[in-house]
């Protein structure tokens, strides 16, 4: 199965380096054909851990989740973003994301996720002279055939 194109993929890495680039905040993007567990947010919180999102030095990882065949996904932030930003601005992230879902533009609607975050994520963790980038741009793909 394939997910992306190539020019998909440039595209949503392009969007996590360029968010990136103003915080010290890491994004990731993680897919996989079907969510093995019941709920997409169960899932992503495995990931997150399995990614080692959870050990960033401010805690301020953001990681979207999609399951494509069973058409779910979650959006996680560690404990550093989440106490900046709640509830309320991943709610917004994950409705921005249905609504191009939904009308079938997957990279615009993550690629517009992923700059939302970076700017809340610039907000409150501005990039430091001295950052290193803890986890891969890259996209990482599981149980996909």
């Amino acid at each position: 199965m394939k997910v992306f194109s190539e020019a998909e993929k440039e595209r949503i890495t392009t969007a996590i380096h360029n968010a990136e680039l103003k915080t010290s905040g890491e994004i990731k993007v993680h897919v996989e054909n079907n969510c093995s567990l019941d709920s997409p947010v169960e899932r992503a919180k495995e990931v997150f851990c399995l990614l080692s999102l959870d050990h960033t030095a401010l805690r301020n990882g953001v990681l979207f989740y999609l399951s494509i065949s069973d058409r779910q996904f979650a959006i996680l932030g560690d404990q550093g973003i989440h106490e900046k930003v709640g509830s309320g601005f991943w709610e917004e992230e994950k409705k921005l994301m249905l609504e191009y879902f939904q009308s079938g533009n997957t990279v615009e609607g993550l690629s517009l996720a992923i700059e939302m975050a970076g700017e809340a994520l610039q907000k409150y963790f501005p990039y430091q002279s001295d950052d290193v980038n803890e986890i891969s741009n890259d996209i990482s793909f599981g149980n996909i055939k």
